[in-house]
């Protein structure tokens, strides 16, 4: 039991895992191809901070070797992405949307520009709407954010 307090707390979308984060992360995004096939979107988007600042407090995640360079934490039960870490890095990032209050990290840097979807720039001016106006009838399952 650390006797740090915890800044920010997250998990995965089951609720199997879920950890503490001890410092203040630094948000990014990632547009490389591998960071897209890793979460299934047209980017990644991670708080990188010291990976001793990193607390499992429930369940631990499945890890796949993504490259000769890194690994990647996902929850078994439910798939949720949650962690790159470089083998060697002193560092982790855990994956924004993972965070109970994701808004705490505002993204700073992008990476894998290469990658970057030709559309990415006009994501703002698309119409937007609330989640309720497309559910009506939406029974969410999912873990509660803390």
């Amino acid at each position: 039991m650390s006797d740090r307090t915890p800044l920010l707390t997250g998990g995965c979308q089951c609720g199997a895992i879920r950890y503490t984060l001890y410092s203040q992360p630094r948000g990014t995004i990632c547009h490389c191809r591998m960071c897209q096939k890793a979460v299934g979107g047209p980017f990644a988007a991670f708080a990188s901070l010291p990976a001793e600042d990193l607390a499992w407090t429930s369940g631990r995640p499945a890890i796949f070797r993504s490259s000769s360079l890194a690994e990647r934490g996902f929850c078994p039960a439910c798939g949720t992405p949650l962690t790159y870490a470089g083998l060697d890095a002193t560092t982790i990032d855990v994956t924004i949307g993972s965070l109970d209050t994701p808004a705490a990290v505002p993204p700073q840097d992008q990476y894998g520009a290469e990658g970057t979807l030709p559309w990415f720039a006009t994501l703002t001016t698309l119409p937007a709407r609330e989640t309720e106006a497309k559910y009506a009838r939406l029974a969410n399952y999912q873990h509660p954010d803390k």
